[in-house]
């Protein structure tokens, strides 16, 4: 059996598997906006693409955690992959036959069947995405051994993020210049090959083998996941503060590209610098995180992944014409914070939630710190445009980053002692 292993075969497999959906996920990353601003350039429509993608999280998280928790973990995420290969294949054929577009309007769009379409294919690939991130934490404790699990944490999180938003990103913008439809059938072939690879992963990968499918009924089990949530104040009051963040991060990406076209008057390129920035600072957190958290403790890891956060939206409302490198600077040390946290956080739920439950209160916990993400993109759209009926486009375009630097300073300044006494009663377990 291939379970338990230190970073071998097994957690090998999974880490390439991971890399190449996230390769489809860091493409789709850039082209789902981008194709939005071909379609309209009305800030609210934009936003409604993106947070289709993220909406799921409200409807599909806690079903989802019942789920995950009662199959084998391993099938689901080969069936999650292949829906959302499909999800891909068809937008890619979709644009493909509606090319060349109109122009887009700045009200309403030219295209609303494709506009439609895009929006459908993001909620489907979406709700795939609810049952395999869900899926994929859950899963690597029965590969990887407890103490192991911050370095495999980092290391996961450092194939993600170069497949993520560094080739991903990258490889959008060329394929954008090729045409619009093609990030979406490599996207297809992307998720394709991520399941060929986890078919051959061996090993028994359900949460609670005694159970099987059928389970006690639904309804006990949401209520067993939820109110062992709740009763835990660390693990609560960190889901509340990384849904915060997500609102916050979701609403200045909504924005983000057409900064990079209005403001900087740039291409996709520049969108791909700014993404691949970020990668790299959250490459350089993955490689480092086991031996920050080690010397800091995980409570001053967290605090100082905090004081990052506000970095990159202030980089924006100071950057002019010719100010891509700040935008890219600005990403670079906010990514580096956010993959911080992500690790300790996600390393920490993975220890604190016994296997049986984890798929179930992992869903909880994302509900609050994911699905606060499309309520984000959703008031950036509000904002943009009413700032922009108020006070012109350049200033409405700064409305998104205004409000998240307050959100982020604000939620930092109120968690700061929190955090200072949320992991003293756990050590570090010791380095293997």
């Amino acid at each position: 059996m291939e379970t338990r292993s230190p970073l071998g075969p097994a957690y090998r497999r999974f880490v390439a598997a991971a890399g190449l959906a996230n390769l489809g996920d860091g493409i789709a990353l850039v082209s789902w906006g981008w194709i939005a601003t071909q379609l309209t350039r009305d800030p609210l429509l934009i936003a409604l693409v993106p947070a289709a993608l993220k909406a799921p999280w409200f409807v599909f998280s806690l079903p989802a955690g019942i789920v995950v928790d009662r199959v084998d973990r391993r099938r689901l995420i080969l069936w999650a992959d292949l829906v959302r290969s499909a999800a891909y294949g068809l937008a890619a054929v979709a644009l493909w036959l509606a090319l060349p577009l109109a122009e887009a309007p700045l009200r309403g769009t030219a295209h609303p069947a494709l506009f439609a379409l895009i929006a459908a294919a993001a909620v489907l690939v979406g709700a795939a995405e609810v049952l395999r991130d869900n899926a994929a934490q859950t899963m690597l404790p029965s590969i990887v051994a407890d103490a192991g699990l911050e370095r495999a944490n980092g290391r996961l999180w450092t194939v993600e993020m170069v497949m993520n938003t560094l080739v991903g990103t990258a490889a959008a913008g060329l394929l954008l210049g090729v045409s619009l439809a093609l990030p979406f059938g490599v996207n297809a072939c992307a998720m394709a090959l991520a399941v060929a690879l986890l078919i051959g992963l061996k090993g028994d990968f359900r949460g609670d083998p005694a159970r099987g499918a059928a389970g006690p009924g639904w309804w006990p089990d949401l209520k067993e996941g939820i109110a062992f949530l709740l009763a835990r104040p660390v693990l609560r009051g960190l889901a509340l503060l990384t849904g915060l963040f997500n609102f916050a991060f979701e609403a200045m990406m909504v924005t983000l590209v057409l900064v990079v076209q209005e403001r900087l008057g740039l291409g996709p390129l520049a969108m791909s610098a700014v993404m691949a920035s970020g990668a790299a600072g959250g490459i350089a957190a993955g490689l480092t995180n086991d031996r920050i958290v080690n010397r800091l403790g995980r409570a001053r890891s967290m605090q100082w992944a905090l004081l990052a956060a506000p970095i990159f939206p202030l980089a924006v409302l100071a950057a002019g014409p010719g100010g891509l490198w700040l935008l890219c600077l600005g990403f670079f040390c906010s990514e580096f914070g956010g993959i911080m946290w992500n690790t300790v956080s996600v390393s920490y739920r993975q220890r604190q939630i016994p296997p049986r439950l984890l798929g179930r209160v992992n869903s909880a916990y994302r509900l609050f710190a994911i699905g606060m993400a499309p309520a984000g993109m959703l008031a950036a759209g509000l904002a943009t445009r009413a700032a922009s009926d108020l006070a012109g486009r350049e200033t409405a375009l700064a409305a998104p980053f205004a409000m998240a630097t307050i959100i982020l300073v604000l939620t930092t300044a109120a968690s700061w002692r929190f955090l200072g006494r949320a992991f003293r009663v756990e050590p570090l377990p010791a380095p293997g």
